[in-house]
Parts: C-alpha cells; structure tokens; sequence
C-alpha cells in the first residue's frame, strides 16, 4: 500500500511539472489546438502535483490518512466521467483518454484496497489489544463521583448502560427509555450506571436534561472499558442498514432529534447487570436500532 502511494505521488508530481513546463506540449503532440489560456492547464497541473505531494504523505501511514485516498479515489473515478462525456462529444480526440488510463484508471483497484484495509483498520482498531479481565476493568472504572462501578455493585445490583455517541438518535431514545423505567428498575432493588464517551461535564449536562443528572456515570472517551467487556464498533449493516434506518427515523419522529457527535460514532452500545463486581446479565445489541426492556435487565436479578 505504501508502494501504491509513494508511486502514486512521484507520478502525480511528475505529471504536474510536465503540465507547468510545458503547457503546450500535450496538445501538440495530439495535433489539438493550443490553448488559449494556458495558465488554466497549469494550474491543473499543479493541483495534480499538490495531490502527489498528499499521496506521498499519506504512504507513511496510509490508514490514517485515509481521507487523502478517498479524495484521490473519488477524483479518480469522476474523471473519466467527465472524459467519456467529452469522447462521446467529440470535444476531445480519443488519444486526449492516454491522460485518463494513466491519471485514473489504473488507481482504481489499488486506491479501493488501501480504503478497505484502512475502514477494517477503523473498524477493529485497538480490539486486539489486551485488556484485564472484567473484575478489574470494573473496579478501575470509576464515575464522576469517584465510586467504582465494582463497589456500587457489592451494595445492589447495578444496571451499566454503555451508550452510543451523545448526538444519536439511539442514544437519546435509550436515555428517555431509563428515564421512564427508572423507578421499576430501582424498585426492583436495581441501580442504574451509564457509560459514555463524552466529557464528564459534558455528558453531566445532556443526562440532566433526562433527569438523570444524578445516575452514576463513567466517562470512557478511549472506549477501553467499551472494548473490554466485548463492545466493538459496529459494521455498515449494524449501523446503517435498512432496519437501523427505520428505527432511527421512528425515533427522530418520536422526538429523539440528532445532536452533535461526541465520542466514536461506530461504536455499538450494549447492557451490562452487573453484582458483587461480577457481570451477571449481558445484553449486546445486533445493531445499532435494537431497544432493550431496561425494566426487564434490571428486574432479572430479583426474579430469579
């Protein structure tokens, strides 16, 4: 991948001081009329180079720069739009398509796999990395108060809510769903825990506004207690497909509306029923639309 971009890049540079140098060569050698403004097909040349300067760049670490591929790529593949609309026209004779082969095409496959391997990069990154086993994770996660999730559980059982981003609908939704099962839950014996990936002050604020001002919470920005209990990001089909549509604009209408995002918009949420520092009970969401009976988790214990 690294080859695909530095190759890429010294091509592109190449292309583009050839296109500054000697703007009238091109057409030449086509027997095309020169133009008349050539400082037009040079600056084309230099934003082909300044796309060079970007892909060689992006070879130190194409993963992370991917948004430098993906325009790249998309500059690619509407080119010879562009190209078979002035062919088809006869604006431009068929050897003026040499540019779109070498420009364009051939980057096709290439650039696609570098944005593949970058999304399974983003997808899975950091899930291989080792995590102490539960007990701890829960008696190191500690909420705004400076309680541990482990300790609140010896006392009662606790209901941990790991959320999605602060600005989706889902997470809005699941808000209002506790804030109305709050005090079934609580009847039952059962306490409620939120996790979140936003600020504490932050987060303190929107929880307030669902009266959950006071429910413990825990501030996970680093989604390690999210990746160590198994809570992964979501795939294109568990985020956004035609279920999670539905859903999603049935909980917009129900007055869940979008907000800023805050956190890491693929991760998935999921329940945890959590005793004596021990998970007991665990709900993991099929997608990101699924809607847990809170009341039911949290009743689970006392009617075993």
């Amino acid at each position: 991948m690294r080859n695909v971009l530095l190759a890429a890049g010294v091509y592109n540079v190449l292309w583009g001081a050839f296109a500054v140098l000697f703007p009238f060569a091109m057409f030449r050698w086509l027997d095309m009329p020169l133009p008349n403004y050539p400082q037009l097909w040079q600056c084309i040349g230099m934003i082909v180079g300044v796309y060079g300067i970007g892909y060689a760049i992006a070879a130190f670490d194409p993963a992370r720069h991917w948004p430098v591929v993906l325009v790249g790529f998309l500059g690619k593949v509407f080119g010879p739009i562009g190209m078979a609309q002035a062919l088809w026209t006869e604006a431009l004779p068929w050897g003026f398509a040499l540019n779109c082969v070498t420009n364009d095409l051939i980057w096709w496959i290439p650039f696609a796999l570098i944005l593949k391997h970058a999304w399974q990069q983003h997808l899975h990154g950091g899930e291989g990395e080792p995590h102490p086993d539960e007990a701890r994770l829960l008696d190191e996660a500690r909420t705004a108060g400076g309680a541990s999730l482990a300790d609140i559980s010896k006392s009662q059982p606790l209901l941990v809510v790991f959320l999605r981003h602060a600005g989706c609908t889902f997470c809005r939704e699941a808000l209002a769903d506790i804030a109305a099962g709050r005090r079934d839950i609580e009847a039952a014996g059962t306490k409620v825990a939120l996790v979140h990936m936003g600020t504490p002050e932050s987060f303190a604020e929107f929880a307030a506004k669902y009266g959950l001002g006071d429910v413990p919470s825990v501030s996970d920005p680093a989604r390690r207690l999210y990746r160590g209990l198994g809570l992964g990001r979501g795939t294109l089909s568990q985020l956004l497909g035609w279920k999670v549509w539905l859903r999603g604009a049935k909980a917009f209408f129900s007055g869940h509306r979008l907000g800023k995002l805050e956190g890491d918009g693929l991760q998935m949420p999921g329940v945890f029923l959590v005793r004596d520092g021990r998970i007991v009970r665990r709900f993991r969401h099929s997608n990101a639309a699924d809607r847990p009976d809170y009341v039911a988790l949290g009743r689970s214990l006392s009617s075993t």
